[in-house]
């Protein structure tokens, strides 16, 4: 029982930490643009490979 005492406390405290944190990332834009990073990742290979195709002189005679 005793434990309890100190238990809680410390989970009250650890949700105010998370809530806390949470609350800085939605302020701070962190949840903004979820999509567009992981799109942007796809789409840059594409255009480096077209970049280096079309930069390359062909060996085709």
């Amino acid at each position: 029982m005793e434990a309890l005492y100190l238990l809680i406390p410390l989970a009250l405290l650890l949700v105010a930490v998370i809530v806390w944190i949470f609350l800085w990332a939605v302020k701070s834009d962190q949840f903004e643009d979820l999509e567009g990073p992981a799109h942007r990742i796809i789409m840059e290979d594409d255009d480096k490979v077209k970049e280096k195709t079309d930069n390359e002189p062909s060996d085709h005679k």
